[in-house]
């Protein structure tokens, strides 16, 4: 066991004038299971690469053991799977390496097969296991769920329960809740570290901001009756001043004695004011809103909207599922369940019209209006202002979305090329969003996304009740939005 110690830790990038983070003081223990979790934005990345020191910094980090980082960066993907985890772990013994993938739930022949034949949630496996048999490392894990199936995400959090020596940044709630025992938050304005996994922390961290708000609702109508109080104390001394200047006599050591105990009451009522002040300024630094978004769900003339029959993409010249059929009806939200390459992301393509080879039909309703948001967000380049326009969505609204998500009015001035990952995709959401559609077609939508902005899409889905057919793997998500579950097995 030893520490990890961070102290005074500043570091802006050189094309930004805001600090990502300024004197931030925190420690953690190399055997903790920690999840590192944040808006998208805050930094999650960035101090992983501090950590690696890939950045120069201002303050000290402090560490006695070597960082590994995944995804790890491999230069030729077509070199058989062995060769590269033989590069990773060089000290592994063959029978250790087996061990591991057994854990994973990897059969031993993927050793043979050049890496890039291996799906998404194969080399996301065998990348973990190699890295986590180097002893002596800690392990710096960059969202490892990105596009694995629930099955995988599944078998990758129990894999990681077994272990200790990592940061885990990741956006799904119920996978960090299976592998993390500690949280580490980086908020608004400093970072916390709590014990327990990500529901304890989310819980304490809501009762702690609503804790603040009353509080600062109370110190805030305490400022307001000093305030009153302030001018009822001020317009009694101009009044025993100008009875200081009447015809008549005059007690002046009287006017005098109540001017001075006005005088020393206003005083204290000002130092009560000014600590009510200061102690309202340390609330509410850190507070997370989730702000309402608004969608604007079309009504179609017909029950059914879409329908497939007998229907299966093709891949390589072969159906890469079972023909599966099924209607989509007026107000349902239906999930596509299914490994990855059972053909979920190419069904949702076809839906949208999009030329897939398959077999068997699919029907879309005359004159029904889809709204997309594909898994690539590769394709988003130039400004937010010429992405609107292309889409034919109004700017002002598009950004007021975006604002809702989380966006800083610095963001609206950068290239969307430039955008971090959870960035791109927010892009893609308030542009559906904008949609007045019959049917939403999302695929993905949550990739990347912070878990308030999930949230917040929980919300809006729930209360406008938009048609809808998605693929989405982050269980929390689709548990709270689906109304119906069609399952692809795959052939």
């Amino acid at each position: 066991m030893s520490m990890i110690r961070v102290e005074n830790l500043t570091f802006s990038y050189p094309s930004s004038y805001d600090p990502i983070f300024e004197n931030v003081n925190f420690q953690i223990d190399t055997d903790w299971k920690l999840g590192l979790v944040g808006r998208n934005g805050r930094g999650k990345t960035t101090f992983l690469n501090l950590l690696l020191g890939r950045y120069e910094y201002q303050g000290k980090i402090q560490a006695s053991v070597q960082f590994d980082y995944f995804p790890y960066g491999i230069c030729d993907k077509n070199r058989p799977t062995k060769e590269i985890l033989s590069e990773i772990c060089p000290s592994a013994e063959d029978w250790e390496l087996l061990r591991e993938l057994s854990y994973l739930e990897v059969r031993e022949e993927v050793l043979g097969r050049p890496f890039f034949t291996l799906s998404n949630g194969e080399q996301t496996k065998v990348l973990l296991a190699a890295l986590f048999l180097n002893d002596g490392h800690f392990l710096l894990i960059d969202e490892p769920t990105n596009h694995l199936d629930m099955k995988a995400r599944q078998t990758v959090a129990a894999y990681l329960k077994r272990k200790k020596g990592f940061i885990l940044v990741s956006h799904d709630r119920c996978f960090l809740d299976g592998c993390a025992d500690h949280i580490l938050s980086i908020n608004r304005r400093d970072i916390d570290v709590q014990s327990g996994n990500f529901t304890t922390w989310f819980t304490n961290f809501q009762r702690q901001q609503e804790s603040e708000l009353a509080q600062n609702q109370k110190l805030k109508k305490d400022i307001d009756a000093m305030k009153k109080a302030a001018q009822r104390t001020s317009a009694w001394s101009e009044r025993i001043e100008m009875s200081k200047k009447g015809n008549g006599p005059v007690d002046r050591g009287y006017i005098g004695h109540k001017s001075a105990k006005m005088m020393k009451r206003s005083k204290a009522m000002e130092a009560r004011q000014q600590r009510a002040v200061k102690e309202k300024s340390r609330l509410l630094k850190n507070l997370e809103t989730i702000e309402e978004l608004k969608m604007v769900p079309l009504s179609y003339f017909s029950d059914t909207l879409a329908a497939f029959s007998e229907a299966a993409p093709i891949s390589g010249g072969r159906e890469v599922c079972q023909r599966i059929s099924f209607e989509i009806r007026q107000g349902e939200r239906i999930a596509l369940d299914g490994k990855n390459g059972s053909g979920k992301s190419s069904l949702l393509k076809l839906l949208m019209g999009q030329p897939v080879g398959h077999r068997g039909t699919i029907t879309v309703g005359s004159g029904l209006i889809l709204s997309y948001v594909p898994q690539d967000t590769s394709m988003l380049k130039g400004s937010l202002a010429e992405f609107a326009e292309i889409n034919h969505i109004e700017e002002t609204l598009f950004k007021a979305v975006l604002r809702k998500m989380d966006f800083s009015r610095t963001q609206f001035e950068k290239k969307m090329e430039d955008f971090s990952a959870g960035q791109k995709k927010k892009v893609l959401l308030a542009k559906s969003l904008c949609e007045k559609a019959h049917l939403y077609v999302w695929d993905e939508p949550v990739n990347y996304i912070d878990i308030y902005s999930r949230i917040q899409i929980d919300y809006v889905i729930n209360k406008f009740s938009p048609t809808m057919s998605f693929v989405e793997h982050d269980l929390a998500f689709r548990t709270n939005i689906a109304t119906r579950s069609i399952s692809l097995a795959a052939e």
